[in-house]
């Protein structure tokens, strides 16, 4: 029995951002591939407050929301460290990831699925994130401290990678590297870091799933 499972869903930026911290501390995990229309008992047992994906289970002992797990694994596998050690560089990375959790994910999300009037607003606020992101980027390869990828990066992997998938497929163009080329640069970094590309959906299998979610919704109206 492995002694890290976890449980995600291939296509969900939260399970892939657990992995890429696993893989970058070279932890060994087995993954549970979840249906999340048919949510297992195991799943269920181990997160029965929001019976949502990810979930760590270490040594029978469960861990659950992604950004409580990314800062488990870094205080139980100590090298290498993934969030800055000097307290302040961990505050500043901690405010910055959820930034990008709890502003940046959702109005990105809502905009490719919204309409009219609501999407006019949205956009704006999209590009007003986007333009505070250029800024901090500038002058830096990564968010945080150094020349290596570290916790922040991870958990802009949905701005970084399914964002451009889902406005594509919106017909939107909120995000273009002529508008925020220094975003445009870390995204470019993020997907040339090789334990990231390793661990990335398919391009062409995620647009295939998304795709479909579309298609689903527009048929429902």
């Amino acid at each position: 029995m492995a002694e890290v499972k976890l449980f995600g869903t291939w296509f969900s930026p939260f399970s892939r951002r657990i992995e890429i911290a696993l893989k970058l501390k070279g932890v060994e995990y087995e993954f549970i591939e979840e249906d999340l229309s048919n949510k297992s008992p195991l799943l269920l047992k181990y997160n029965p407050v929001h019976k949502k994906i990810p979930v760590l289970l270490h040594n029978g002992k469960p861990i659950c929301e992604s950004f409580v797990i990314l800062e488990y694994i870094d205080e139980t596998w100590e090298c290498p460290s993934i969030w800055p050690r000097d307290p302040y560089e961990r505050a500043t990375a901690r405010f910055w990831a959820k930034f990008f959790d709890e502003k940046c994910v959702p109005a990105m999300w809502k905009v490719c699925w919204s309409k009219g009037e609501e999407q006019e607003k949205l956009k704006e606020e999209c590009t007003q994130l986007l333009k505070i992101l250029e800024s901090v980027l500038s002058g830096n390869k990564f968010f945080g401290p150094g020349e290596n990828i570290g916790m922040v990066d991870v958990t802009g992997n949905f701005v970084a990678y399914w964002f451009g998938i889902l406005q594509e497929l919106a017909g939107l163009h909120v995000f273009t590297k002529e508008k925020f080329p220094n975003v445009g640069e870390w995204i470019d970094e993020f997907h040339n870091c090789s334990i990231i590309k390793e661990n990335l959906p398919p391009k062409d299998k995620l647009t295939a799933h998304l795709q479909a979610r579309f298609q689903a919704v527009a048929a429902s109206k």
